[in-house]
């Protein structure tokens, strides 16, 4: 969200389950309880948790589960396939989760554009991803503005993903698609996605800052990255190579970042997620390189940082 100007700026640490078991890649951690999840991303520090596959998704489970570890639910994915479907069909699809997220305190719904993504495909090259021509982009706008508007209606914020292998990837579908929606839909500002996508994220927040509604903060293995062949390796080839890690183990700036979110008047959620091999990765130890690394540029840059649950 963001912050008047000259008001205290506040930030609260949370964590993806995706880096003790990942959804897309049931190899990565698929085995391992929720339990081990909730329980470690309290023991790292962090104060709240993205939704997960194995997650329960009613209030009556989910709430007290998430009270027993001390740990409020941030939001989570949601599939969306509005390049293909009708309005009224993904406000049908969405309610069940809009109502589950407000009901549990959640502050955002994570938009992904799932239709004809290659996020998940394992056989299909980064290359080959969709593209939008510029009128199937003022289409899709305005079919997602008022999705928004509705997601915002139900008591739950908007937050549009840019992701690699979707139709919506590097800096330019982004500042498209901002420029044709209305203030409702709000962006999700990832930092380890926009790296790979070869944005610059100091310019995005210089462009789109005040659009941010919320923080996945992920750090690049630069090397990794150079590395990709990108005619013949896929999203998922890349994070099994490592590609991704948490904040203070890569090459992103987080200090300069920090900073621009400060200045731009963010506040609300910064969120490690880094998905990643758990045995190459041992998840607790990550998520405790990340939560110090994300506390020290935070205050730094001058935010205040929520540490008790209440």
């Amino acid at each position: 969200m963001t912050a008047r100007a000259g008001a205290v700026r506040k930030a609260k640490l949370g964590i993806s389950p995706i880096a003790w078991t990942n959804d897309d890649l049931p190899q990565l951690g698929g085995d391992t309880p929720l339990s081990t999840c909730l329980a470690e991303s309290q023991e790292a520090g962090f104060l709240g948790t993205e939704m997960g596959g194995k997650f329960p998704t009613t209030v009556n489970e989910l709430r007290p589960l998430l009270a027993r570890y001390d740990l409020r639910l941030v939001g989570g994915w949601y599939s969306g396939t509005l390049l293909d479907t009708e309005l009224e069909h993904e406000q049908t699809r969405v309610r069940a989760q809009l109502a589950l997220f407000r009901d549990c305190g959640a502050s955002v719904l994570v938009y992904g554009e799932t239709a004809g993504t290659i996020q998940n495909r394992q056989d299909v090259p980064l290359a080959r991803r969709r593209r939008l021509t510029d009128g199937e982009v003022d289409a899709y706008a305005a079919k997602l503005t008022r999705f928004a508007e509705f997601c915002a209606a139900s008591g739950v914020a908007f937050a549009f993903h840019h992701h690699m292998g979707t139709a919506i990837e590097d800096e330019r579908d982004i500042d498209r698609l901002m420029a044709r929606t209305g203030r409702a839909v709000g962006l999700l500002f990832d930092t380890g996605h926009l790296a790979f996508a070869g944005a610059d994220p100091l310019r995005v927040l210089e462009h789109h800052g005040d659009r941010v509604v919320h923080v996945h903060a992920k750090d690049i293995r630069a090397d990794v990255l150079a590395a990709l062949d990108r005619d013949r390796d896929s999203f998922l080839d890349a994070v099994l190579k490592g590609v991704f890690t948490v904040p203070g183990d890569g090459t992103l700036d987080f200090g300069a970042i920090a900073g621009k979110l400060a200045g731009a008047g963010y506040d609300g959620w910064f969120i490690v997620e880094a998905e990643q091999d758990p045995v190459a990765a041992p998840p607790l130890e990550y998520a405790r390189i990340g939560q110090r690394a994300l506390t020290s540029v935070l205050e730094r840059a001058g935010y205040v940082i929520e540490s008790a649950f209440v």
